[in-house]
């Protein structure tokens, strides 16, 4: 297991320089990983065992297990409310009686490992923009301090270095600040588009699956559906027609068990859950993003918070004579500099703004 899922380490490692938020990190790289995961979990079930056995008289196995796999299985709704063992054999599996419209087919287990991976590069996709956008500038313009330990002549070299690029490129940052926010904004609509693509999936039972097994509990037993056993049953049933001896048609009824419906059931539910909780994060970001944007008296305070000792009084010198893309810039350098050296570099950059001004 280590060896098929340790080549996703590398979006587990601390960056240097930072030029993204924390929740968009979550997105791009820790739900890139998750969903990679779940897709080798998923593939490597299907490879270590039969992902589908059949049951069938007078057919070899292996023929049914190829059928049924291929095209699809079905079970029948009305049949999960049943008493297992006295009216039904499995849940949702009972005689069909030739009634097409009474079935439900399952056909997206075939795709669940496809899908997963094309999730996932879905998901990186924001922070693939975003880095060919941002071309390294703050690693550039942060040249190693965010580590203090380095020879003093260097570190007055590098401050004057950094000093010397806000000033000359004053009021040309804001559509670097604008690419990021809109690649922020697309990370909720790669979430949205996803949920609802997955409910497509699974033919409009993913948006109420996390709640319905939250409700599972107070709903009596005898009403009780399993979500889960409904959405991914464990056994169902596939219909193999053959030619007799004579060359009559012949109608085989085949009971099939789905053992990686275990694996997936468990996947879905952590993706339900996670999903939301990402949309709740992404929704809550992009309304701080607005209020930095449509509330510039509230900049000072966000900048004093990334770094409490710059002075209040230098943080409402530079909101006030810096634009929105330059004053996202400072904020980040906030967020990579060497808390000291970020002092420094704010405070005599506010004197070199309205000595300039």
């Amino acid at each position: 297991m280590y060896k098929l899922l340790g080549g996703l380490k590398n979006y587990f490692k601390w960056q240097d320089v930072q030029t993204d938020n924390a929740i968009f990190r979550l997105h791009t790289m820790f739900t890139t990983a998750l969903l990679l995961m779940c897709s080798m979990i998923i593939t490597a079930t299907q490879f270590v065992g039969n992902p589908i056995s059949c049951i069938v008289q007078s057919i070899p196995a292996h023929v049914v297990n190829t059928f049924c796999w291929i095209t699809s299985t079905f079970t029948m709704p009305d049949a999960f409310k049943r008493q297992v063992g006295l009216e039904v054999a499995h849940p949702g599996v009972s005689n069909d009686f030739n009634d097409e419209t009474a079935k439900k087919y399952y056909t997206y287990y075939q795709w669940v490992c496809f899908v997963l991976f094309f999730q996932a590069v879905a998901c990186y996709l924001p922070k693939f923009i975003w880095d060919k956008f941002e071309g390294n500038l703050l690693r550039t313009i942060v040249m190693g301090l965010n580590i203090a330990i380095c020879p003093e002549g260097e570190k007055q070299a590098k401050k004057g270095a950094i000093l010397d690029y806000i000033t000359k490129h004053i009021k040309r940052h804001k559509f670097y600040a604008i690419r990021y926010w809109c690649c922020e904004f697309l990370c909720l609509v790669n979430i949205i588009v996803q949920m609802y693509a997955m409910n497509r999936f699974f033919d409009g039972e993913f948006m109420s699956y996390g709640t319905r097994i939250l409700e599972l509990g107070d709903t009596h037993q005898d009403d009780r559906v399993d979500p889960m056993v409904y959405i991914f049953p464990r056994v169902t049933k596939c219909i193999f027609h053959k030619y007799g001896p004579s060359g009559s048609l012949q109608k085989h009824d085949a009971l099939c068990i789905l053992p990686l419906n275990i694996v997936n059931e468990k996947t879905y539910i952590f993706i339900w859950f996670w999903f939301w909780i990402m949309t709740a994060m992404l929704v809550g970001l992009l309304i701080f993003r607005s209020v930095i944007i449509f509330v510039p008296t509230l900049r000072p305070k966000i900048l004093n918070a990334r770094n409490r000792m710059v002075p209040i009084e230098t943080c409402r010198a530079l909101s006030k004579k810096l634009d929105i893309g330059d004053w996202w810039l400072i904020y980040m350098l906030g967020r990579n500099l060497d808390p000291m050296i970020y002092k420094e570099i704010a405070a005599e950059l506010a004197k070199q703004v309205d000595h300039k001004k």
